[in-house]
């Protein structure tokens, strides 16, 4: 990899984001409905390819319900608005009516104050797997080991362990970190775990047996990571890397083969079918869904990172609304801009390059786009 030089004494890698490039039609064309977008992780199987990021401004649990009914993977924030209080709803509007940027980060610190419920977390879950659909939540790494029995208790199907960044290795002097390793090991369900956003760190997390991986960091539509700690990788390059450690971790290990979840800087239809060109299997869809009129949020979004006590490195923003989940996901679409029926487009991207598979997908051709 050519690298640039940035001044006598340092040195990069040219980085690209979604943005910067585009998918190349191949010789042959398909039939959009002779086209499946369904993908597989451990025994569960979708129809569409996305997990709902787990914020409070997309997902509760009648969300997760919905989304699972519509074929794809809705995951709760056990760290949310819906394991503190028993009914979130007031201060959910309240959240969206705030009008000043600043009060709102007060406010939101204010109410994520209040403690984590282990019996909320109990009754949540069970509200989405009672419904029969697969039931997903997420923690950070953090949390993960004072409520993980909690969320074991509850019959969580697929577990989630997300922060801004998870690494295979934290080093901390103040409290004894979790070990993903045996964590995942003697936990009876699949792990997701991340973000990530380099080939070493991903191979890593991959070495711990986590099922799949998410890649991003700092990259959200509600983000400010790279304002306030200089900290992104863009992410295009950064599923490409990560797609290289599970080719060679799958020599490695014998053929295992670990899911690699897109999770930032998907906020289009097109971002999907760039993000799978890149290498990823699925995507994690936030901005995209908060635009629902019948989202949490009402078009509003946040993330946990804007809730830091201490060094907020999120905000809440005002995406406006564009339709119905329903619409956002399967259309139909009364907008060109590629804020609805993203699985249509994904669809339809493929069979015009010719591909009926999201695996065969994965090797399409891709170009820089110059702007």
């Amino acid at each position: 990899m050519t690298e640039i030089e940035i001044g006598r004494g340092k040195r990069g890698r040219r980085a690209y984001a979604f943005d910067d490039i585009a998918v190349v039609p191949s010789r042959r064309t398909r039939d959009p409905k002779e086209v499946s977008i369904a993908w597989q992780i451990d025994a569960y199987r979708f129809e569409l390819p996305f997990l709902a990021a787990p914020m409070d401004s997309v997902v509760s649990p009648e969300q997760a319900i919905a989304f699972g009914q519509m074929g794809g993977l809705g995951v709760l924030n056990l760290e949310g608005l819906w394991t503190r209080y028993e009914d979130p709803r007031p201060l959910l509007e309240e959240i969206t009516e705030v009008k000043d940027e600043a009060v709102a980060t007060r406010r939101l610190q204010e109410i994520y104050r209040e403690p984590i419920k282990a019996e909320l977390i109990g009754r949540r879950l069970k509200e989405i797997r009672d419904s029969g659909v697969v039931t997903a939540a997420a923690l950070s790494p953090q949390r993960t080991a004072e409520f993980s029995k909690a969320v074991v208790d509850a019959g969580v199907d697929i577990f989630v362990i997300r922060g801004t960044t998870v690494s295979a290795e934290h080093v901390s002097g103040a409290a004894e970190p979790l070990n993903l390793k045996q964590f995942i090991y003697e936990l009876d369900v699949p792990v997701i775990v991340g973000g990530c956003a380099t080939y070493t760190a991903a191979l890593h997390l991959m070495r711990t047996g986590a099922a799949g991986v998410l890649v991003g960091f700092g990259g959200g539509a509600a983000h400010t990571t790279r304002t306030v700690l200089g900290i992104q990788v863009p992410m295009a390059t950064a599923v490409a890397d990560v797609a290289a450690a599970r080719r060679d971790y799958m020599d490695e290990s014998g053929g295992r083969y670990v899911h690699v979840i897109a999770d930032g800087g998907v906020g289009y239809s097109g971002d999907l079918a760039k993000a799978v060109a890149c290498g990823a299997d699925a995507v994690m869809i936030g901005a995209a869904l908060a635009r629902a009129n019948d989202a949490p949020g009402r078009g509003f979004h946040w993330g946990m990172e804007a809730v830091h006590e201490e060094l907020p490195r999120g905000k809440r923003v005002d995406l406006g609304t564009v339709g119905s989940t329903a619409e956002i996901l399967h259309g139909p679409s009364h907008t060109p801009d590629g804020t609805m029926n993203l699985f249509g487009a994904l669809r339809r991207a493929m069979a015009t390059t010719g591909y009926s598979e999201l695996k065969e997908f994965q090797r399409v051709e891709v170009t820089v786009a110059h702007k």
